[in-house]
């Protein structure tokens, strides 16, 4: 018969793993300020700003005069007369994007590979046919438009939120396993009213109390400082970050059932964090891989983690176009939290 006084096992583990979160000032923190910081600066390294002119080389010679007259008055370039020695160190230090002869008929010398060499070759290309006398059949009319949703820093903020949710319920989770079975607590727990699933789940409910409040002062930041839309709805923002944050704490769990060293779990976690910081699109877009790797990128659950934050913040997609990445989600959680159960050592 249960003691009407004692709260049940479950309630006391995650009470206490709470408390242990509360206590450690560096994991509040990572968990709140560091993700808030990086918005911040990498916000402010890709803010919204008219776009450099392009360096382009002009080499000294008979030529020079009149092609640095008619390149300079193309407000998208910006021309240097060098020698040709110092025109192609340029070059290849980055300094300037293209490089134009003295002959009589210039050649252009850059690097193809490089969008700024293809738009200086061509901005360059018509400055230069126009000062030869080549007559602009029309000019075409311009529309710039520049809009929350389309920059840099809009398609950054979703992917540091993802980043963070398999961050905190990897390393969080991970490190407090570890600990405690480094420190003998664990088997403590053998003798006492303890089943592995409360210890486990204890874990997992500790991490989505923190949930709340380590997203929403993320994304609260970003929509009132960097303008960051969320087109879709909250509701759904807020459940696809809960089923994300659920996945990982069940890696988490998998990835520490079994090291006793923090060094052991380190390596272990790293090994499975490390593609998905690389590959799974926080910083730059899936579509930069080959094809043959599509598969293996789009299955991790930290890919489809930021495709569905970035289409519910930046798309406002409904929740039938995310099945696709929810079904990933979910059958990670349940496969992860599953073999957790099943491997999970006291000591």
């Amino acid at each position: 018969m249960s003691n009407p006084g004692v709260r049940p096992p479950l309630v006391e583990l995650t009470l206490a793993r709470v408390r242990e979160l509360v206590r450690e000032p560096e994991a509040l923190f990572w968990v709140f300020v560091f993700p808030i910081l990086l918005a911040g600066v990498l916000g402010l390294a890709f803010r919204s700003r008219p776009p450099e002119p392009l360096p382009v080389a002009i080499v000294a010679g008979t030529e020079a005069k009149s092609r640095l007259s008619a390149l300079s008055e193309d407000p998208e370039l910006d021309p240097r007369l060098l020698s040709e020695k110092e025109a192609q160190q340029a070059l290849r230090r980055g300094g300037v994007v293209l490089v134009v002869s003295d002959d009589p008929v210039p050649e252009y010398t850059f690097d193809p590979v490089q969008p700024e060499s293809r738009a200086a070759r061509l901005a360059v290309d018509a400055a230069l046919q126009r000062a030869a006398g080549r007559n602009d059949v029309f000019e075409a009319a311009r529309s710039e438009v520049t809009e929350p949703g389309a920059r840099y820093v809009d398609f950054l903020v979703p992917g540091l939120l993802g980043m963070n949710l398999m961050g905190t319920g990897m390393w969080g989770i991970g490190f407090s396993l570890v600990v405690a079975r480094n420190g003998n607590l664990l088997k403590r727990f053998v003798a006492a009213p303890v089943r592995r699933s409360h210890l486990l789940a204890a874990q997992l409910l500790s991490r989505l109390i923190f949930l709340v409040p380590e997203a929403g002062a993320l994304l609260l930041f970003a929509w009132l400082f960097l303008d960051v839309p969320v087109r879709g709805s909250w509701l759904l923002l807020a459940l696809v970050s809960l089923l994300g944050a659920l996945t990982f704490s069940g890696l988490g769990l998998l990835t520490a059932a079994r090291p006793r060293t923090i060094e052991g779990v380190s390596g272990i976690m790293n090994f499975v964090m490390v593609p998905m910081w690389i590959g799974s699109g926080i910083f730059f877009s899936t579509d930069r891989f080959p094809a043959a790797a599509q598969p293996f990128i789009q299955a991790l659950p930290l890919t489809a983690l930021n495709d569905a934050l970035r289409a519910v913040m930046l798309e406002g997609a409904g929740p039938a176009p995310l099945l696709p990445e929810l079904a990933i989600l979910v059958l990670w959680g349940v496969v992860t939290f599953a073999l957790a159960l099943k491997v999970f050592r006291w000591q």
